[in-house]
């Protein structure tokens, strides 16, 4: 039987990128969107992925992206959403950033999920799960919009978890510090590592864990698995 592939947006870097390489390990066929081309696309493709080009940060590029999808396949295993956008509140620029993250973190998801649900519709396990950020627990001072549409994407969860079921479950998982980037120094990397109980940098594999958990279960839906290291304790 033709095994349906699993989507995964904004997948050519970070998280996105491991989840990406370990569903290929794992066997999953897939799919994945990307921003601007890098070597690690080619490399995707290589492995027998589908790399479709995407801009999420306007409606006709997430309109383009639908009409590409369901053109160019007839069911999904599950639906990724990992794309994201990192932009402070800069003054001047507040209505722009804000309406980007909006586009981004909520209308993506929230159109991708209206039209392509029927191609999780297929008598099989069928998943959507939401990348969100563990920063909507308590709202951030300098990145208020980021916050705000990452929070929205959280209620989105549970909206679409209850009108999907019992087809489709839909969950979210919400990570904290995962993985430093190469130019982060030391005094900062202290700081953030201070702010966790567990203290520790887990690399992306943990939230590869959670994605195969809340896939793999068929009795979980409406939940956002937080991915703290104990955050919320300090």
């Amino acid at each position: 039987m033709h095994q349906a592939p699993i989507l995964i947006t904004g997948a050519s870097q970070r998280i996105g990128l491991h989840c990406a390489e370990r569903l290929l390990d794992d066997g999953f066929p897939i799919i994945v969107t990307y921003r601007r081309e890098r070597d690690s696309i080619a490399r995707l493709r290589a492995r027998g992925a589908l790399a479709l080009q995407a801009d999420f940060s306007t409606e006709a590029g997430i309109h383009d992206f639908i009409a590409a999808i369901r053109q160019q396949i007839s069911s999904l295993r599950a639906i990724i959403h990992n794309a994201s956008e990192w932009r402070a509140d800069t003054p001047g620029q507040e209505a722009e950033a804000f309406r980007q993250l909006f586009q981004v973190h909520m209308l993506a998801p929230y159109l991708i999920n209206l039209h392509c649900a029927e191609l999780l519709r297929h008598g099989g396990p069928a998943d959507i799960v939401h990348i969100g950020d563990d920063v909507t627990r308590k709202g951030s001072k300098k990145h208020i919009a980021y916050a705000a549409s990452k929070a929205g994407l959280d209620n989105l969860t549970l909206s679409f978890a209850a009108s999907l079921a019992p087809q489709i479950k839909v969950n979210g998982i919400a990570p904290a510090l995962i993985q430093f980037n190469p130019d982060d120094d030391e005094d900062y990397r202290r700081k953030a590592l201070a702010k966790s109980a567990l203290g520790i940098e887990p690399g992306a594999e943990v939230i590869y864990q959670s994605l195969r958990y809340l896939l793999d279960n068929p009795y979980v839906t409406g939940t956002t698995l937080t991915v703290n290291g104990g955050r919320h304790l300090i």
